[in-house]
């Protein structure tokens, strides 16, 4: 470019537009690079399943039918695989394909429809394995990654961010699962019973659901109510529970009303809906309470109440502390055995 007033060659001035491109760069590599790695840690481990069901209809009772297909997350060397319930509930058989085609045959050992999980079982050892995260340490806007294998042959990938958190769907055994994480990372058919993970490759979530025709808002059950299910379904097959009959949401409290109450932590449980003629409405519980503690232990989310209701507790009497109307009161709760235990 030449210069008007003094003649001399100067170099072109870049638009403001090239300047906003070269600074995104960047963030754009480092972005695509994330996702590159979190796909090449997790992507190995996770397998496509066939499954079959009964068809029990009156032409042919019994016979064998195609019960449809979804999508797993090996967490053990040994075999031990984490899907959907809705996907292998059911199953009279199911196959797993690896994304390196290896096929085996796998067993269901623990079916849990209220919170949609299962555990498998693979014929196989020395397997590809995911790492297990920690969902209580995602945010709102954090980048995530739902990844499905719906073919057998290799991962399909989809990104976003976490939309919201501590939301609540309704299993197909009629129970709210709680804690759920909303995301905009698309899922394809197929693709449920697969892994959410951040963008170190850890498993956050086991994708569930997608709400169709909803704008692609996607639905995964958080990795720490897997990680209370999981060894109660390789013990036993089932998950039993006891059950207060309410449902609700973590929540952050003020600084303020942790101090005026003398609370121990920042977290707790609103509750958000109280079952009639429960253990909760039975004792006192209303809609709009805030669980804050339990007995003697601290609940900072749904995922401490949810860990706390175990078979253990049936049939025994539960201090349990709410917040209401600015007040701390006390309540005693006798939890029932869940319903479908």
């Amino acid at each position: 470019m030449l210069d008007l007033v003094s003649g001399a060659a100067t170099a072109p001035v870049a638009s403001d537009a090239e300047h906003r491109a070269d600074d995104d760069g960047p963030l754009f590599d480092a972005y695509s690079r994330a996702v590159v790695h979190a796909v090449e840690r997790t992507g190995p481990a996770v397998v496509h399943l066939d499954v079959t069901t009964r068809r029990g209809t009156r032409g042919s009772p019994g016979a064998p039918a195609p019960g449809g297909s979804g999508s797993g997350l090996v967490f053990t060397p040994d075999g031990f695989a984490l899907t959907n319930s809705h996907v292998v509930h059911g199953a009279t058989a199911v196959r797993a394909t690896l994304p390196d085609g290896a096929q085996y045959a796998a067993e269901v050992v623990g079916d849990d429809p209220d919170t949609d999980l299962a555990v498998l079982r693979l014929g196989a050892t020395g397997l590809p394995i995911v790492e297990l995260g920690d969902s209580a340490a995602v945010r709102p806007g954090q980048l995530v990654i739902a990844i499905g294998n719906p073919f057998g042959f290799q991962a399909t990938v989809t990104a976003g961010v976490v939309s919201a958190l501590g939301r609540s769907m309704r299993a197909q055994s009629g129970r709210l699962i709680e804690g759920i994480i909303q995301t905009d990372a698309a899922l394809n058919p197929g693709n449920s019973g697969g892994p959410l993970v951040d963008s170190r490759g850890r498993v956050i979530g086991i994708n569930t659901a997608v709400i169709a025709g909803a704008q692609g808002i996607c639905f995964a059950v958080p990795v720490n109510t897997a990680r209370f299910v999981i060894p109660r379904l390789i013990r036993d097959g089932r998950v039993r529970r006891s059950w207060i009959g309410i449902a609700g949401q973590s929540i952050k409290l003020s600084r303020r009303r942790v101090q005026v109450s003398h609370l121990h932590a920042e977290g707790a449980v609103l509750v958000t809906e109280v079952a009639r003629g429960g253990p909760a409405d039975r004792a006192g519980l209303r809609a709009r309470d805030i669980i804050v503690r339990i007995g003697d232990t601290t609940v900072v989310g749904v995922d401490d109440l949810q860990r706390m209701l175990t078979d253990e507790m049936i049939g025994r009497g539960l201090e349990v502390a709410v917040l209401r109307d600015g007040e701390l009161i006390v309540l005693t709760v006798v939890p029932a055995e869940g319903r479908g235990s």
